[in-house]
């Protein structure tokens, strides 16, 4: 008996893509260049408008929640989107605040930290690296100054001219006052006016948000309502929990940060918390950017090394704990971008609308893999982004069989096997992967290399799983015996309390799919028509293998009519011939009758390996009866069923008398 899932012990529906090896999956539909450069040429050259309706966007989605708390406990509309507003900004120029205070410190007290940073270069050079590569940079640097310190030779006029000592020459403002306030606030602006559009939009979106919501339903998804619903829940969901919780594991990550760079003795250890508070909204690269400046000012501020070491340590040990316990705990949900797409992203908003580009870099990508993955017309966004598989596993393992590379075929196969039973990895993935390979066969797109390279790369991942293979019948071997010593224990307990039930397991629904034992039983697995056909055949025995049965295996051309009859099936129980191209009925109703007549009691079934795989039971047994089979199987399932099977094997039908014609009969019946 094995259980049909493994892990989590509950029913695991099979994979949604199998289906999509016969009716294919619909291309993905790529913008034109055209409109991918109009569309970055908008944003960019129209970033003053688009940067702040962007920030007031991202932010509706994370005071949103905070709106909708407030209003569940009794607080009307206004007061609540108006308190939620004013708290965010409030936090946002406090925050801007310290960081501009901070940086003027600091530039204040970075010639002091010149003569370390001077000190240490010289140690570099006397320990060693003086004819190195710090030298030769120095030469040059040194060389450079000389060449444009250098005067051009002076005309003899000017030669023989006595020079003058410069005159000094002060610059005295004689500016009105208001001119002096207009110098001061100009500046001040633009950013003052970004920011006073963006207070205004968040409060308007937060106010009409409903009215918002359906007239995007009434503009992009009025005759799919059930999408678009979703995406918009998604996007928000997404989002507005990103950004909050990402907020909170930012403040736990700079806390420790600024508490240990302040112990450590580096100056301004508040500016560098702060910094670390936002870069670290930018995954990955973020962090690193937020540690360069201190560990600088860590090189900078004292003559040793050590400081520098202790911060680098400090942002390490910090970093580490922060994404591997405190953000899983708090933040168990992920942006459902790449790795890669997070990387690309920060680079192309950086690039468009500069630093603030790198902070909403990735909240922006996330609501572009959102829009793809509900909209048709923007499934490339998804598809370039996204962190969900691209392809079916099916498909994925094709593509590699297919480039003739079965060693990342293994460990695609071994990763699954860590929640699957092998026989379940077969029949859901590895035996639909073949059926591409033969339905490109049959569409002709496929030449003989590539089917020879395609069958071929399927061996070799079957003989790699061989050891996977021998660990699952060794768990077989031990379940059964739990199972027997269990089933002991209840015969007595029975005896005990007759009469008596044992009630189930509250809440415990298990599936299980019993494969019968094959313990003393031979079985032959055979292909049918061709290569391909073979290396299914080779997965069915290594699952019958597991099982316990003895298997053997042959291959396509030893069923031809000259060569079945050389077969050794004196010690078989039971062949197995597996078609993956199901026009094969007629041969393969040749192949029953030939393998019958070598040996009466020879039990036959046939598989024609289907994506829909187990359970057609009428078809299959109607189907038997035509082939004049013992069993006729369209999975791995059934398959192993029908070889461990031990009923007794069908008798072939006699074959039927021509009727001799009429004259015939009549000259026969006058003699």
């Amino acid at each position: 008996m094995v259980a049909a899932n493994r892990g989590n012990g509950a029913s695991e529906p099979r994979l949604e893509g199998l289906l999509a090896a016969s009716r294919g999956h619909p291309r993905t539909a790529l913008p034109t260049v055209a409109s991918v450069v109009v569309t970055v040429a908008a944003l960019y050259f129209g970033r003053e408008v688009f940067l702040p309706i962007a920030v007031a966007l991202l932010l509706t989605f994370a005071i949103a929640p905070v709106v909708s708390s407030l209003k569940r406990a009794g607080v009307p509309r206004i007061a609540a989107v108006i308190a939620s507003v004013a708290g965010a900004f409030a936090a946002l120029s406090l925050f801007s605040f310290v960081v501009a205070t901070q940086v003027s410190d600091l530039a204040q007290n970075i010639p002091v930290y010149q003569i370390n940073i001077l000190t240490k270069v010289r140690a570099l050079k006397e320990n060693g690296l003086g004819g190195g590569i710090i030298a030769r940079l120095g030469g040059v640097i040194e060389r450079v100054g000389q060449e444009i310190d250098r005067q051009e030779p002076q005309l003899p006029s000017a030669a023989q001219a006595p020079k003058r000592e410069p005159i000094p020459v002060e610059v005295v403002s004689h500016e009105k006052p208001l001119e002096v306030l207009q110098n001061l606030i100009g500046p001040l602006l633009s950013p003052l006016g970004s920011a006073g559009l963006v207070v205004i939009v968040v409060i308007f979106m937060l106010m009409e948000r409903e009215d918002l919501r359906d007239r995007f339903i009434r503009l992009v998804g009025y005759g799919d309502l059930h999408r678009t619903t979703q995406a918009l829940q998604d996007a928000g969901k997404r989002v507005g929990q990103y950004l909050l919780m990402q907020l909170v594991v930012n403040i736990i990550y700079a806390v420790p940060i600024t508490i240990g760079l302040w112990v450590l003795g580096i100056p301004n250890a508040l500016l560098w918390g702060l910094l670390a508070l936002a870069l670290r909204f930018v995954p990955y690269i973020g962090p690193i950017i937020g540690a360069l400046l201190p560990l600088f000012l860590a090189l900078a501020v004292a003559p040793g090394w050590s400081l520098l070491l202790w911060t680098a340590a400090l942002f390490v040990v910090v970093e580490l704990v922060t994404g591997n316990v405190i953000e899983p705990w708090l933040y168990g949900s992920h942006t459902g971008l790449s790795p890669l797409a997070i990387i690309v992203a920060a680079i192309f908003w950086t690039w468009l609308w500069g630093p603030i580009g790198l902070v909403l870099s990735t909240p922006l990508t996330v609501c572009l893999v959102v829009l793809g993955r509900h909209v048709p017309q923007f499934e490339f966004l998804d598809v370039l982004f996204g962190n969900e598989p691209v392809l079916e596993p099916h498909a994925r393992l094709y593509q590699r069989l297919l480039a003739g590379d079965p060693d990342e075929a293994t460990d695609h196969a071994e990763e699954m096997l860590e929640e699957k039973y092998l026989f379940q990895f077969y029949d859901q993935v590895a035996i639909p992967a073949l059926l591409l390979g033969e339905q490109d066969r049959e569409r002709g797109v496929m030449d003989d290399a590539q089917r020879r390279q395609l069958a071929d790369s399927a061996m070799t991942l079957v003989a790699n799983l061989d050891d996977s293979a021998q660990q699952e019948a060794e768990e077989e071997e031990s379940e059964q015996a739990a199972a027997a010593d269990e089933k002991a224990a209840d015969r007595k307990a029975g005896e005990k309390n007759s009469g008596e039930t044992k009630p189930a397991e509250a809440g415990v629904e298990e599936e299980e799919v019993d494969l019968p034992d094959g313990s003393g039983i031979a079985v032959l697995c055979a292909g049918g028509r061709g290569e391909l056909d073979d290396a299914a055949a080779a997965m069915l025995a290594q699952v019958l293998e597991v099982q316990g049965a003895s298997v053997s295996k042959a291959s396509f051309t030893e069923l031809e009519p000259l060569a079945i009859r050389r077969l050794d099936l004196e010690t078989i129980d039971a062949v197995v011939i597996g078609f993956l191209n199901r026009q094969s009925t007629r041969h393969a109703r040749f192949m029953v009758r030939r393998l019958k007549r070598v040996k009466a009691k020879l039990r036959v079934g046939i598989v024609f390996w289907s994506e829909v795989g187990n359970g057609d039971v009428e078809a299959a047994a109607e189907l038997a009866t035509t082939l004049n089979a013992d069993f006729v199987a369209f999975g791995m399932i059934d398959a192993v069923t029908g070889a461990l099977s031990k009923k007794t094997a069908v008798t072939l039908k006699a074959g039927h008398r021509r009727r001799q014609p009429a004259r015939r009969k009549q000259l026969q019946a006058a003699e």
